[in-house]
Formats: structure tokens, sequence, C-alpha cells
């Protein structure tokens, strides 16, 4: 069985440690939860953790909250580790099949903070994604992209439009999408390989499946990605996208330092596509 490491000082808890899971003899209702759970995954990289923020390597196939009952989620596991009773505040979300960087609040004043960080755009985000087809530039070239997008609830996915905020659907979806809102982002290929290209993508806004769907709907749907387009799968159990949060940039909510914390690709990447990353 995978245990936690040893209690460690904010000051000497690094990149590198591990989140795992913990035997908690004390509680009866976390064991339970814990064995009905589907763990998919052996233990999550701390890359960053003092007193009022930890940062997250999340896998791919494990939701970073709001599983169902019963279910394995970042949360849960972050939960365990930090014990009964911390406070754990959900500032930043990944879906599901897409792995990187999750920040976590620990106190309710650095959630108030980052939280606020997030809704003023402050916090600056990068992502890689494999793409199919034909990128829309040439390598290295940076397009800035500036979407209306909005939430089709019937499907569970988002839809592209034209309008901006508050103008309203204008597509034939009316009835059961949410209204348009703006969806900015700056996307540039970083190396192309036959039929797919690695992307670097720099997102201003966060709109649920912002990145999946404008990527989709610029002509090159993410590697994995059935619900929007993809053709091709990035692994055998189908459970991942090509679509990695590789870095957040955030004001640290006690210092005002800026902290940047970064994931490397997950393995799959390499071994699937090498040839986007050998030199």
């Amino acid at each position: 069985m995978i245990t936690s490491q040893p209690a460690a000082t904010a000051s000497s808890r690094r990149r590198g440690d591990w989140l795992a899971r913990m035997t908690r003899k004390d509680s009866d209702g976390m064991r339970r939860r814990r064995a009905g759970a589907k763990r998919e995954n052996a233990g999550i990289a701390i890359l960053h953790d003092d007193d009022d923020v930890i940062v997250l390597d999340k896998p791919a196939g494990l939701p970073t909250a709001n599983a169902a009952r019963g279910e394995d989620s970042l949360f849960v596991r972050l939960v365990e580790h930090l014990g009964e009773g911390a406070f754990v505040g959900v500032v930043s979300r990944l879906d599901r099949p897409v792995s990187g960087v999750v920040v976590f609040a620990k106190t309710r004043s650095a959630a108030a903070s980052l939280a606020a960080q997030f809704r003023e755009r402050t916090v600056e985000k990068e992502y890689l994604a494999i793409v199919e087809r034909r990128f829309p530039a040439a390598v290295g070239k940076w397009l800035s992209w500036q979407d209306g997008i909005a939430w089709d609830d019937r499907q569970q996915r988002a839809v592209l439009g034209q309008q901006p905020a508050g103008a309203g659907p204008s597509t034939g979806v009316e009835h059961q999408t949410s209204r348009f809102l703006p969806a900015i982002c700056r996307a540039r290929v970083v190396r192309r390989l036959g039929e797919v290209s690695l992307v670097e993508l720099r997102p201003v806004t966060g709109r649920k499946h912002q990145l999946r769907a404008q990527l989709a709907g610029h002509g090159c749907p993410i590697v994995g990605d059935r619900k929007y387009g993809g053709r091709l799968l990035l692994n055998a159990a189908a459970n991942s996208i090509g679509l990695h949060a590789r870095s957040v940039s955030f004001s640290h909510p006690r210092t005002g330092i800026r902290h940047t914390v970064s994931a490397s690709v997950p393995p799959v990447w390499h071994g699937r596509f090498d040839g986007l990353f050998s030199r």
C-alpha cells in the first residue's frame, strides 16, 4: 500500500513530494469512502505546498471535485492527506480527462484572495495540447481567438458563437444553451508531426470546456477528445485527452510574491507522440 510522506514543515515541503492514499484507522466513514472509490492512480505529485496554498499535478481521468458519491477525486485525496477538519478551498478546476496544475487554498483568506485573482484574470495559465488536422497558422506564429461561448445543457458541451456576453445566443440551439460569453485565448503551434501538432495555449478567460471547444471550432480538435470531434485516441483506456495545464502563475495570498508552478506532460504523451518532444 502506498502511504503518505512523513509530516513536513512548509519550508521543507517541495516539488516532487507525493500525495498518496492514507490509512486513517480513526475514521470509519473515510475508510468506507476510500474502499468504494475507483482508484486509478497510485499517487498525486505535490508541486507546491505552504501554509496557505497547495498545488497538485492532477492525472487525467480523475475528477477535480464534486465527484459522485463513493467516487474518487482530487479533492477527496487532498482531504484525506490534510486530515479531517482541514480547510480545502477549490479555486481552480480541470475537466476529468485533462491533466496538470490545480491550485487549492488551505485557508479561507487564501481562498478569497486566489478566487479574486482568477475572477480578475490576473492568474496566468499556460496549456499544451496535442491536436489533430492542420492548425491554422505557421509554426511559432501566435493567433488571438475571441469567440463567443455558451454551455449546451442537453449535450453537456460548449458551443461557439459570434455574439459577446449579454447579447444572447443566435444559433439554432437558443432553447437549450446559456447566453454566450467571451472566450479569449492565444495559441501557437510549437511542433508538427504528421497529422498531429503540439500547441501552446494561453487562455485569458476560463470558460467550461473553453479550450476544447475553441480548438475544435478552429479546425483542430484535441487528440482523444471524442466529444469535440477528435478521432485519434491518446491511450487505450480512453480516459484522457491531449490537453495539459502546464503552468499557473499567481500572487501568493499572504506575501504577494509571484509564484509560477509547472507540471511536466504525462509520460503517455511521450510514448504515443515522442516525435513532438524529441530535440
